[in-house]
C-alpha cells in the first residue's frame, strides 16, 4: 500500500497536464465550436425573456409542476406544439472565465486526488508502469467520462457532442495515468 501522501506530484502534476491539455482541445482544435447553435431570432428571443424577466437558473419547458399535470391534455398539447427542451440561463455580464477555469483546475485536482486514493489502495509501491496505468486509466476515464452520458439521456444534449465530451476523457484519463505510471513510487 502507497500512502496518499507520497503521491501528491502526480496529483498536481496530472491536474496542471490535463489543464493545459483541455485548453488545448478547446481554443486550438477547436472541435467544440460546433456543439452548440445560435438560437433563431436571437435579439427577439433574449428581449422577450428580458421582459418576463428570466432570472439565472435551469429550466425545463414545458413545465409542469407534477407528474399528474404532466400528463393533462393541456400539457400534452404543449409537448406536442413544442418546443420542448432545457435551458441554464447565466448571470448576466461576460462569462466569467477566470472563475471558471479555476474551478476546472480545483475539480482536475479533486479527480487526481481521488484516483491517487484508489491506486494508493490498490498497488503496491515499486509496480510497474503498465499496472499503475491501467488503473489510473480506466478509473480517470470512467470519471471524467460518465457523467457526460446523461446530458444527452436526460437533457436531450445530441450524443456527438456527449462523445467528443468523452474523447477529451479519454484524452485526460491517459495523461493522467502517464504521469502516475512514470511517478510512481519505488519499491
Amino acid at each position: 500500500m502507497v500512502q496518499i501522501w507520497a503521491l501528491w506530484l502526480p496529483i498536481v502534476l496530472s491536474s496542471v497536464i490535463v489543464f493545459i491539455a483541455s485548453s488545448v482541445l478547446h481554443m486550438v482544435l477547436k472541435y467544440h465550436q460546433s456543439d452548440y447553435k445560435q438560437l433563431p431570432g436571437e435579439e427577439d428571443v433574449m428581449g422577450a425573456m428580458r421582459k418576463a424577466g428570466v432570472a439565472p437558473g435551469d429550466y425545463h419547458f414545458p413545465y409542469a409542476t407534477s407528474m399528474k399535470d404532466a400528463g393533462t391534455p393541456e400539457m400534452m398539447e404543449k409537448f406536442k406544439q413544442g418546443p420542448v427542451g432545457t435551458m441554464i440561463v447565466r448571470p448576466s455580464g461576460p462569462p466569467a472565465m477566470g472563475r471558471a477555469l479555476t474551478t476546472w483546475f480545483i475539480y482536475c485536482l479533486v479527480i487526481s486526488f481521488f484516483l491517487a486514493y484508489v491506486a494508493s489502495r490498490t498497488l503496491a509501491p515499486g509496480v510497474d508502469y503498465l499496472a499503475v496505468f491501467r488503473i489510473i486509466g480506466t478509473v480517470g476515464f470512467m470519471t471524467y467520462a460518465a457523467g457526460h452520458a446523461s446530458e444527452s439521456i436526460w437533457k436531450g444534449q445530441a450524443w456527438s457532442t456527449t462523445f467528443k465530451h468523452m474523447f477529451d476523457s479519454f484524452v485526460y484519463a491517459l495523461l493522467t495515468a502517464g504521469v502516475f505510471g512514470w511517478l510512481w513510487p519505488a519499491g
